[in-house]
């Protein structure tokens, strides 16, 4: 039944309560019902109607039928000086959630935080629904994956743990953003960090003595961003895929760190015939910042995988000098 749904329940709301109403996206389908009933009429005005005179009992009795609280709902929006419309009643709604609020610690998941400001957790957590909820800060709660160099450790406000320790026993370390957000501070000496786009030549890579390596999957940047923060003058390579998303990942990393260094060693392209992949480049994707073989690579319609060279012996000098061939301006 087309009046189950907020938005067609609050068309009736409006247009009882203005004796007009706009037609809306979301409210498209009741628009087209109210149209047709002989209780509306053509204001005049483009996409709009209104209520015919001395027929307003009628859509008064059909409201009470499918909304028997729109009169108390009406008096709520009116009190909070709120139009009867979707948005006016979206905002009642969050009013009265964050009303409800008990008491928050000092951090809280950002799905948590809109569960309790809004509709559900899926919901966009806008910044009146953030005011909502005091001094609370919120976290995306993702982790980052990494591989620490020899003698690093992790210091926090709860205590040090050995990093390269662990990756000894465990292979690897997970470094969760609340931790980086706390103030967290890696102890011992980083030559270079190398972000790695997949996880197979991230974990299967060796890489040089001393470097640290992250697991940057795709576009899932916000903690290694939050790493980064912890880690003050120290190269910082990229290596991903030559595809046209690999470009687009590089390009938004160098929004994060803008003297990020892209590993493109020469010979990985020495397999472009052997191993290139056929895909299509966007003509609209900005190529001008990129070395004349992935233009190359782009004008023959295809692509590297970044896992072929994880093991060429060429990789650990080649990781060498591009560590050392890094600015110490950002690039402009």
């Amino acid at each position: 039944m087309i009046w189950q749904s907020d938005s067609a329940r609050l068309a009736l709301l409006e247009l009882i309560s203005r004796g007009s109403l706009k037609r809306r996206r979301t409210q498209v389908e009741a628009y087209d019902a109210l149209a047709e009933l002989p209780w509306t009429r053509a204001t005049g005005r483009r996409d709009e109607i209104g209520v015919v005179e001395d027929r307003s009992t009628a859509l008064a009795g059909l409201i009470d039928r499918v909304w028997p609280a729109w009169r108390e709902v009406l008096a709520d929006l009116v009190a909070a000086g709120l139009p009867p419309t979707p948005d006016g009643y979206g905002r009642l709604l969050d009013m009265e959630r964050a009303a409800a609020i008990p008491e928050l610690p000092e951090r809280i998941n950002r799905r948590t935080a809109t569960s309790l400001t809004a509709s559900h957790s899926k919901a966009s957590l806008t910044e009146a629904r953030k005011g909502a909820l005091g001094g609370t800060d919120t976290s995306h709660d993702g982790a980052i994956r990494l591989r620490p160099p020899d003698g690093l450790s992790a210091r926090t406000a709860n205590g040090t743990v050995d990093l390269s320790g662990i990756a000894t026993v465990l292979g690897e370390v997970s470094i969760p953003e609340r931790a980086l957000l706390d103030g967290l501070v890696f102890e011992g000496a980083i030559r270079a960090v190398l972000l790695v786009e997949n996880l197979g030549a991230w974990r299967d890579l060796c890489p040089p003595p001393g470097w640290l390596l992250a697991h940057v999957p795709g576009w899932d940047t916000v903690t290694v961003g939050h790493m980064l923060d912890r880690i003050e003058g120290v190269p910082v390579v990229h290596f991903g895929d030559l595809d046209p998303n690999g470009v687009r990942i590089m390009l938004h990393l160098r929004r994060r760190v803008p003297n990020l260094k892209w590993f493109l060693p020469e010979f990985w392209f020495e397999f472009v015939d052997v191993c290139g992949l056929p895909t299509t480049w966007p003509p609209d994707l900005d190529l001008d910042f990129a070395p004349a073989p992935v233009r190359a690579l782009a004008e023959r319609g295809l692509w590297l995988e970044q896992e072929r060279i994880v093991f060429d012996p060429r990789i650990a000098d080649e990781l060498e000098a591009v560590a050392g061939a890094i600015p110490d301006e950002p690039f402009r």
